[in-house]
């Protein structure tokens, strides 16, 4: 980008100038509407996705014995965090009205993720797929069919491919390579060495880039489409993906309501969501805005090295803009959220569904990540604490956010849901290492 259209958006969005300098802003969404909507999804879709998971939950079993107290649902639970909300508050000298809970992904059976949702989803209906335009499989059998030797040999014929900074590789490695496909996943510079290693662990092949997010999907996609029997899983622009997310939502308020939290009016929901390239965050805050209405207010969180969706929706130029042309680096400790450019397909559909987006430093990260450990003895690895900071920003910045939406006579009875999307699968080791980091910083 030149410099001249540069000082040109800086002028026209006046908190870009200070995003470019790192600083850490709460951006307020004014394309906000209380019913929106979008031709570009539909719930019909979410439902399918739900329908499909079903069917798969007699094979899930039989493949992942974890699964079969849930009865083959890859799901997590939610639970009330007091202490790290008094922790939270003691630190920043704010209070948090209502209650403080966590959306535990990080714990996410299969691969530890929020993308253990979509990314398993994806696969099991590209499996589906395949299996049923083979005749080898129809939707009334039993689908733990799959598991046989026989489906293993079928499904050895065919590749995934995946572009991904770690947690999305992971769950389409650890799925694909139970099914028996082949899994080629294109790593970028950011994602942990670990990560890399768990997938060559699982069979996996693993391609790395010296270069970004961006680079390892172009080129996972441009080798992929040379390939007929390779099939593209493309977190940039899958509405796949986006449906397996979306899921979630339905689940949650269930769960809310098993916890007799109902959301309406005069209980308010807000929803922290760490964001990368858009898909995970994207596909609950469809989700959540399709079942609560305007009773739920989104906010998505990333580094302040990498505001891609930010940026994107502020600007309104979505995937035409990229935090380097604001002149940031994309490095960042959140490897999970360090991508440079926003979904354009996501971005288009949360115009009118987010309520806003904020940014954290990486030393909050990690400071959050002590006081969890120190609270309630929860370890989510650096990326899922970006969650903790939504009611901070909300309170702390000159933000009217609550005055706008008249919700400041409600704000007692809110519920503040931070969705903790990954950190159970980190090594003892590289969790010794980001405690003692943690410590160092503090």
């Amino acid at each position: 980008m030149k410099n001249e259209r540069k000082c040109e958006l800086f002028q026209q969005y006046p908190q870009l100038k200070e995003i470019a300098n790192k600083g850490t802003v709460l951006w307020e969404n004014t394309n906000w509407m209380e019913n929106p909507e979008t031709r570009l999804f539909t719930m019909a879709e979410v439902e399918d996705a739900e329908n499909t998971l079903q069917r798969f939950s007699s094979y899930l079993k039989v493949a992942f014995p974890e699964l079969v107290e849930s009865d083959g649902l890859i799901e997590s639970t939610i639970q009330e965090i007091p202490a790290m909300k008094k922790a939270l508050e003691q630190k920043y000298g704010v209070s948090i009205p209502g209650h403080l809970l966590l959306k535990c992904d990080h714990a996410l059976p299969i691969s530890g993720s929020i993308k253990a949702r979509g990314g398993i989803y994806e696969v099991l209906k590209h499996a589906e797929r395949l299996a049923m335009a083979s005749g080898r499989l129809k939707v009334e059998d039993d689908y733990a069919l799959l598991a046989t030797e026989a489906f293993q040999s079928f499904f050895q014929q065919y590749t995934i491919a995946v572009g991904s900074t770690g947690n999305l590789g992971l769950s389409i490695g650890i799925m694909g390579k139970k099914l028996g496909f082949n899994v080629v996943v294109h790593m970028s510079s950011d994602a942990k060495e670990w990560k890399k290693a768990l997938l060559r662990e699982k069979g996996a092949t693993v391609i790395e880039y010296e270069a970004d997010y961006s680079v390892a999907v172009e080129q996972g996609r441009q080798e992929a489409e040379q390939d007929p029997m390779c099939h593209f899983i493309d977190d940039e622009n899958s509405k796949d993906l986006f449906a397996g997310y979306a899921v979630a939502a339905k689940r949650l308020k269930d769960q809310l309501e098993k916890t007799n939290i109902t959301i309406h009016e005069e209980q308010p929901l807000f929803v922290y969501l760490p964001c990368g390239v858009g898909g995970g965050p994207g596909g609950v805050a469809y989700g959540l805005r399709e079942i609560f209405g305007e009773h739920v207010h989104i906010f998505f969180a990333e580094p302040v090295a990498s505001p891609c969706m930010t940026i994107g929706l502020m600007t309104g130029l979505h995937d035409a803009i990229s935090v380097e042309d604001i002149g940031l680096d994309n490095k960042t400790e959140a490897d999970g959220l360090a991508v440079g450019r926003a979904s354009k397909f996501v971005g288009k559909v949360m115009e009118t569904y987010i309520s806003g987006c904020y940014t954290v430093s990486d030393q909050e990260l990690f400071t959050s990540l002590g006081l969890a450990m120190d609270s309630e003895a929860l370890f989510l690895e650096p990326s899922a604490n970006a969650g903790m900071f939504g009611a901070i920003r909300l309170l702390q910045k000159d933000s009217s956010y609550f005055e706008k939406h008249n919700l400041v006579s409600h704000l007692s009875q809110a519920t503040h849901l931070v969705w903790a999307t990954g950190g159970s699968m980190v090594p003892a080791t590289m969790r010794a290492a980001y405690l003692a980091k943690s410590r160092e910083l503090d």
